[in-house]
C-alpha cells in the first residue's frame, strides 16, 4: 500500500505530531531519521504531521511552502527567528491541537517551549534526544549548566525521553531517570544496501554536512600521506554545506595539493551517493563527536569498512560491531595507517568481510526500530481513547 493510501485509510487514526527544526527537502541524519521514521508510522496506524521551520539553515533567503505533503505525510512549515542553533518558533503551539502525542526531535527551543507551554497544549510529550547539544566542545561550561539546569527543569514535562545511542541514553538519565528509554536510530539499509566495490580498492568517501564537529580538514590531512606513498588514493566528499562552505573545502583541498585526490560533490541525490559508493571500498569519518553514528551503519549496509575517530557514539558502535575499524584522526599519520591497514584487513577477504557488514546492518532496519517507537507510543497513550499499550514496554512498564 503506497504512503498517499496509508495515509488516507488512517484518516480517524491517532495523530503523531513530529516537530524538528529542519526537514526534507534538507538532507542530514536527524532529517532522515525523522522521514523514514513518519513514513514507518503510517503502517502501524497513526497519521503524521510534521512541523518544521520555513527555511533551510543552508539557505535562508529562500521560503519554503508552508504545507506540502510528502511520502503521505502532512508538512507544516513556520516561520522562525534567531540563531540556528536555537530558532524561535512560537507558531508551534498552533498545530498541536488536533495532535495525540507530540515527539520532539533534539533539545533546543521546541524541546524547551512545549515543555514550558504544557499547559497552553496539554497534549502528552515525548523526545528523542540525536545527540543533545553536545556537538562540539565550544561553550562546554555554559552548556553543561544549561543541562542541568534549564534542560533538567524541561525534561519533567516529557512522559518519555528516546536516547538515540548508548552515550545520550547515559547522558539524559542524569536528568530524566527511568524515564529515559533506549532506542537506537534506525538506518535505512535499502538506501546504499550492498552498493560497495565487490574487490578491495583504495577509495573512500565521506557523507554528511559540513560542520565543525566532523573534522574534514583531519581527514585531507590524512590523505596527505596515503596519496604520497601511493597517488591512487581517493577521497570522495559528499554532503551539504554547514559551519563549511563549498568555498572552505575548496580551499582546503588546494592548501594541501589534493586536487587529483580530493572530490567536493555538494547536494547529490541519494542515488548519485549510491554510485559514488560504486566504486568505493571504505567509509572514513573523523568526526570528533556523533549522537549515534547512523553514517557508519548505512556504510556497512553497503558492504564498506567504516574507518572511524574514537569518539564516544563510535567507540560504543565498535564494541558491537568488529566490522568497524577505529583510528586517531588528530595525528595524520596514525589515521593514514589506519585507513591503509583497513584496507588491508579488506583485501584478504573481500566478499567474507561484505557478508558480515552487512549482516550487521540488518539489526538496525527501520521496520525493527518503528516497532520500538510504535509501543513507545501506545505505552503514553495508554488509558486514552487509542487504546493501551503493549508489546516490550508494556511487559516492562518502567522500561
Amino acid at each position: 500500500m503506497s504512503p498517499a493510501t496509508l495515509a488516507a485509510s488512517n484518516a480517524s487514526a491517532p495523530l503523531a505530531v513530529q516537530v524538528v527544526r529542519q526537514y526534507i527537502p534538507n538532507r542530514g541524519g536527524l532529517e532522515d531519521v525523522v522521514a523514514q521514521l513518519s513514513r514507518q508510522l503510517l503502517s502501524r496506524g497513526f497519521r503524521v504531521r510534521v512541523v518544521t521551520l520555513d527555511r533551510l539553515f543552508s539557505a535562508p533567503d529562500k521560503t519554503l511552502p508552508a504545507r506540502e505533503i510528502i511520502d503521505g505525510v502532512e508538512v507544516v512549515r513556520i516561520p522562525y527567528s534567531g540563531s540556528t542553533r536555537y530558532p524561535i518558533a512560537p507558531q508551534v503551539f498552533r498545530h498541536l491541537s488536533d495532535a495525540a502525542i507530540v515527539h520532539v526531535h533534539a533539545i533546543d527551543f521546541f524541546y524547551d517551549a512545549l515543555a514550558w507551554g504544557w499547559l497552553a497544549h496539554r497534549k502528552p510529550l515525548i523526545a528523542t534526544t540525536h545527540g543533545g547539544f553536545f556537538h562540539t566542545a565550544k561553550f562546554s561550561g555554559l552548556k553543561t549548566v544549561w543541562f542541568n539546569t534549564t534542560t533538567r527543569l524541561s525534561a519533567l514535562a516529557y512522559r518519555r525521553i528516546i536516547g538515540c545511542s548508548a552515550q545520550d541514553t547515559r547522558t539524559f538519565q542524569k536528568v530524566a531517570g527511568s524515564r529515559v528509554v533506549r532506542i537506537d536510530n534506525g538506518a535505512d539499509t535499502q538506501k546504499f544496501g550492498d552498493a560497495g566495490a565487490r574487490d578491495a580498492c583504495r577509495r573512500l568517501i565521506t557523507v554528511g554536512r559540513f560542520s565543525v564537529n566532523k573534522r574534514l580538514d583531519r581527514l585531507m590531512d590524512a590523505m596527505v600521506p596515503l596519496a604520497a606513498a601511493d597517488p591512487t588514493w581517493h577521497l570522495d566528499i559528499a554532503g551539504v554545506p554547514g559551519d563549511h562552505s563549498a568555498d572552505d573545502l575548496a580551499g582546503m583541498v588546494r592548501a594541501r595539493g589534493l586536487d587529483a585526490n580530493v572530490t567536493v560533490h555538494i547536494g547529490l541525490s541519494n542515488e548519485a551517493v549510491r554510485g559514488l559508493i560504486g566504486d568505493t571500498s571504505l567509509f572514513a569519518s573523523a568526526s570528533e563527536y556523533e549522537g549515534f553514528g547512523l553514517v557508519a551503519i548505512e556504510a556497512m549496509s553497503a558492504g564498506l569498512v567504516p574507518v572511524l575517530h574514537p569518539n564516544v557514539a563510535y567507540t560504543d558502535l565498535a564494541a558491537s560491531h568488529p566490522e568497524i575499524r577505529l583510528c586517531d584522526f588528530s595525528d595524520a599519520r596514525t589515521a593514514a595507517d589506519g585507513i591503509a591497514g583497513a584496507h588491508a584487513m579488506l583485501a584478504l577477504d573481500p566478499a567474507g568481510y561484505r557478508r558480515a557488514a552487512m549482516d550487521a546492518a540488518a539489526a538496525y532496519s527501520w521496520d525493527r526500530v518503528a516497532d520500538r517507537y510504535a509501543d513507545v507510543y501506545r505505552a503514553t497513550l495508554g488509558g486514552t481513547k487509542y487504546g493501551v499499550p503493549h508489546g516490550r514496554l508494556a511487559e516492562r512498564p518502567g522500561a
